[in-house]
């Protein structure tokens, strides 16, 4: 994640090559001292990007309640009408926007793979809660939604001792029983397509579920694409497109979040942690770490695990020049 940011009141898009579709990206960011990646709060709160009407994509997760207003969410081509409530899951890469909405009311959390340390199994959960984004809450769906939203938003904004712990129990709550709730039915497709094919390629996909395990997992593109049965050209190509970011990026991220899930849950010494993630000489594992986290690998796990220097949130401008 280290130089992934993106300024307040910046655009960024899928770097400087037009066929990756030139979709603005955007970055979650936590300014200091609140180290969690993790925010959450109403539409209003969170900013102009939570109701963005352009096509985008994150390289974090989102989940919206939405509880009021009319219009429709496009995610992935599909476009889904607004009849509130609703459970709205946005995964890592997905493009989505709204349109013609009024009064849209509700809450949206935000948060990095890294802040699912305690419960990494939620990663898959969240991909695939992301493949059937939009959920029709029932009446007692409902209640329980929003007791979790309330409760979430409350112990962010209060701050009390403990609450990240507390945080990262009521999201792993919320994930788990919205994985429960039934498959919505089939909406109808999204006539107007977005600028570029917005599903992932099956080999962009087959990438991120493959990296989305993190055990036993091939820490080089070229042993990735040999496992995928596609080329490393190919593989290249349909991840830059669909997520906007290499194989290389995404396989660091990996690694990454790996060692700090290793560091912060178990015991295992520093060297068996890089051993775990694919390096065989620990000096130069800490030297990655550093690089990528801003922090060594002892000062993270003394802090608990909750070292993120590299993350802010910004607010982000609609499409413009690239900074």
């Amino acid at each position: 994640m280290r130089g992934s940011t993106v300024l307040p009141g910046t655009s960024q898009r899928n770097g400087s090559d037009p066929g990756a579709g030139g979709l603005p990206i955007h970055r979650l960011e936590v300014p200091m001292p609140n180290t969690l990646p993790f925010a959450i709060g109403t539409f209003d709160t969170i900013g102009p990007m939570s109701r963005a009407s352009f096509p985008h994509r994150h390289t974090f997760h989102e989940i919206v309640l939405v509880t009021g207003g009319t219009g429709s969410h496009v995610v992935d081509l599909t476009r889904f009408t607004l009849r509130p409530p609703h459970l709205c899951f946005i995964a890592p890469g997905q493009v989505h926007y709204w349109d013609g909405v009024r009064g849209l009311e509700g809450c949206v959390v935000v948060f990095t793979d890294d802040f699912l340390l305690e419960h990494p199994a939620d990663r898959a959960l969240l991909r695939r809660l992301g493949r059937r984004p939009w959920l029709e809450l029932p009446e007692r769906d409902a209640d329980w939604a929003a007791r979790l939203v309330a409760e979430m938003d409350h112990e962010y904004r209060t701050g009390a001792e403990g609450f990240g712990g507390v945080l990262r129990a009521l999201l792993h709550i919320l994930v788990v029983r919205a994985g429960r709730l039934p498959a919505p039915g089939r909406p109808h497709p999204h006539g107007a397509p977005a600028p570029e094919a917005a599903r992932p390629a099956p080999a962009a996909a087959r990438f991120v579920a493959l990296v989305s395990t993190a055990r036993a997992l091939p820490w080089s593109v070229r042993d990735c694409a040999g496992h995928l049965g596609v080329s490393v050209s190919h593989l290249n190509e349909a991840v830059k497109a669909a997520m906007g970011r290499t194989p290389g990026e995404l396989l660091r991220q990996a690694r990454v979040h790996e060692a700090k899930r290793l560091l912060a849950c178990t015991d295992l010494t520093v060297r068996q942690v890089a051993d775990r993630v694919g390096f065989g000489d620990p000096a130069y594992f800490c030297r990655f770490f550093r690089r990528e986290t801003g922090a060594t690998p002892g000062d993270f796990r003394r802090g608990g695990g909750d070292i993120h220097h590299d993350h802010r949130i910004a607010s982000i401008a609609p499409p413009g020049p690239a900074a």
